[in-house]
């Protein structure tokens, strides 16, 4: 019984309003964060002017995907999407924007099923859900869609655009 009163005066306490209070550090982690995503924004508008110069002195034509790359093939986003039980082995090279290949041995994947895609590139899991068996195709990737702001800790710099040749193997 003695316990009584502090139990009602702890029950009182508990039941106002609390004041909420930022973390230390909250607002200057906001202004990092407006920060990058300001920085993106920008170096994403200027890859992608880059991108369409490039484009404007090819022979071949590429044609803007809806997640914010090209391709060389016309119209593919209007085609079935694959869902994401169904499986598909690729594989792909990757080139910067001087044609340089940057690795020498292409990349590729065995009966990959679409929900437990490889946490690659973005792109090329997007193309390879429309594209076709046997069907190849090139895919010009802004960094955000590539290996973005770190590279991918080997060859791939940080902020690179990159030139994606294709192709499904089965």
């Amino acid at each position: 019984m003695k316990y009584l009163p502090l139990i009602f005066i702890f029950l009182l306490s508990c039941s106002k309003e609390q004041v909420v209070h930022a973390p230390v550090g909250a607002v200057e982690q906001k202004k990092q964060m407006d920060i990058s995503k300001d920085r993106a924004k920008s170096l994403n508008q200027l890859e992608r002017r880059q991108i369409e110069s490039w484009i404007s002195k090819q022979n071949e034509k590429f044609y803007p995907m809806p997640l914010n790359y090209w391709i060389n093939i016309e119209n593919l986003s209007q085609r079935k999407k694959k869902d994401d039980e169904e499986t598909v082995t690729y594989m792909f090279e990757i080139y910067d924007f001087f044609g340089t290949k940057i690795y020498d041995k292409p990349k590729g994947y065995v009966d990959v099923k679409f929900k437990k895609f490889p946490n690659e590139l973005k792109a090329v899991e997007n193309a390879l859900r429309y594209m076709k068996t046997g069907e190849e195709a090139t895919l010009l990737v802004p960094s955000v869609l590539g290996y973005g702001t770190y590279g991918d800790g080997d060859k791939i710099g940080n902020d690179l655009p990159l030139i994606i040749k294709l192709k499904v193997l089965k």
